[in-house]
């Protein structure tokens, strides 16, 4: 058995998206002793922001007049879609940037629909993938908070990745990532605290789900 890891955070130490993955994993890892885990880190092995335009640009021309700069990207497509299709189950650590998708992640994603088997219109060559979502927000957007309705990541990964992608998926979501951090925040230090553990939680049940699937699978 196989999983996939995507992490897209700028940070490596001290990432709560990457610390959320990591107890999904840790679960799936238990369930699965010995099998592979395979990760991609965007935040420090990014797409280059060129590639989905030459992969655009050279899906008009003929293999043969690809300029190189296409050709390249059709290949980067290509492979980044045959590892989300060599394993058996997905897991996406994401958090919230500037209220929006991480410029990570979005290069990614749209590389990734290049690739015709991952077009959207028809079944993916993903679709039915059991899959987890774990991502952070630095602040609070839920109902009734000043900034509620701020976020535009979160609903925009959900729709690719269980509408576009057609993935079986599960969501972890943590917020006040930034208490502790950003002095403003301090007064939620007792809310922040309960919102991480209560994260932490659903993530290890999700990596225990993701893990159960697996073997029912098998």
């Amino acid at each position: 058995m196989t999983l996939f890891r995507l992490d897209a955070s700028i940070r490596v130490d001290g990432s709560h998206s990457r610390a959320l993955g990591d107890l999904v994993e840790h679960e799936w890892r238990q369930a699965h002793p010995g099998d592979k885990v395979v990760g991609r880190h965007l935040g420090t092995d990014p797409i280059p922001a060129t590639a989905w335009a030459d992969a655009v640009g050279g899906a008009y021309v003929p293999a043969e007049q690809r300029s190189q700069a296409q050709t390249d990207a059709a290949t980067l497509a290509a492979g980044l879609v045959d590892e989300l299709v060599a394993a058996d189950a997905l897991l996406f650590a994401i958090p919230l940037y500037n209220f929006g998708v991480s410029q990570h992640f979005k290069t990614y994603v749209d590389l990734v629909v290049t690739d015709p088997r991952m077009a959207a219109g028809a079944a993916t060559a993903v679709a039915g993938k059991p899959a987890v979502l774990a991502t952070v927000r630095g602040g609070a957007y839920g109902a009734g908070t000043p900034r509620e309705g701020w976020d535009h990541a979160t609903p925009w990964m959900r729709r690719i990745l269980e509408d576009v992608w057609g993935l079986d998926l599960l969501a972890v979501e943590e917020e006040f990532a930034l208490v502790g951090v950003n002095p403003a925040l301090d007064e939620f230090a007792d809310l922040a605290k309960t919102m991480r553990a209560e994260a932490a939680a659903l993530a290890s049940q999700h990596g225990r789900s993701l893990a159960a699937t697996q073997k029912r699978a098998a």
